[in-house]
């Protein structure tokens, strides 16, 4: 490439080796600082630092499944009569159960991943297992729109408007196999509806429930533990601060 002269156009060498600093200004601070009041390449104001995140938050607290709020406080109300708050801790509702279950629905949990789902389809004995054509977020939502319907047959109220012993009438109704619904007993739907509801309070806080390892506190289980070998042989019991799987990262 022939030399330019003064005063001619910058060659491509320089333009590169200028572009470099002008891209290391853009990055280090030079068009992201000037928004923020810096000087071009980083130096002057000082860079503003990332807001702190309260620790009380919990994001995993968040609807992925339900779309209706009606449906899912519905939910949390048969919850909290399965696991209630009393003197031994925090029942379902603070402990975040209703979370974990709607984490649990919206996932491979709900849609029956990797299970054959395939006819036929006949009543089963108790020992064969999952027996319906439905998924489990179809029983769940039918179940528990049944929950409201019932609610409002019996009482003309809502669900979780009624006393705890007005709930706990409804939900044996579909305990004990009072309630029909489409492609499945309502038996399995309040077995499924308590299972996971005992899952929820004591998976691990990772899942949605179990807030703050309080379902574990309650039991004085030790959660997510990475060795027992300096205790496994003493023979009293170990008082031990439960670990959830966020504690190893």
């Amino acid at each position: 490439m022939a030399e330019e002269s003064k005063g001619s156009k910058m060659s491509r060498r320089k333009f590169v080796k200028n572009s470099g600093y002008v891209a290391g200004g853009l990055i280090g601070g030079g068009l992201i600082g000037s928004v923020f009041g810096a000087s071009f390449g980083g130096s002057g104001t000082k860079q503003p630092t990332a807001p702190t995140v309260k620790e009380e938050e919990n994001f995993n607290q968040a609807l992925m499944y339900f779309t209706r709020h009606a449906d899912f406080n519905t939910l949390g109300a048969a919850t909290e009569r399965i696991f209630p708050e009393d003197d031994n801790g925090p029942g379902a509702l603070a402990l975040g159960v209703p979370y974990f279950i709607d984490h649990q629905l919206a996932g491979a949990y709900g849609n029956n991943d990797k299970e054959y789902m395939q006819g036929p389809f006949r009543k089963g004995t108790p020992f064969q297992g999952y027996q319906s054509a439905l998924k489990r977020h179809e029983i769940f939502m039918q179940g528990i729109r049944a929950l409201e319907q019932e609610s409002q047959n019996d009482y003309k109220e809502s669900f979780i408007d009624l006393e705890g012993e007005q709930q706990d009438k409804i939900l044996q109704k579909f305990e004990n196999d009072e309630v029909k619904l489409k492609g499945v007993a309502s038996s399995e739907f309040f077995k499924m509806l308590r299972a996971s509801t005992l899952a929820g309070a004591y998976a691990d806080p990772l899942y949605g429930g179990n807030d703050k390892m309080r379902g574990w506190k309650m039991k004085e289980y030790p959660g997510s533990q990475m060795s027992y070998t300096d205790k496994i042989e003493d023979e009293s019991f170990i008082e031990m601060e439960p670990k959830a799987l966020n504690d190893h990262l």
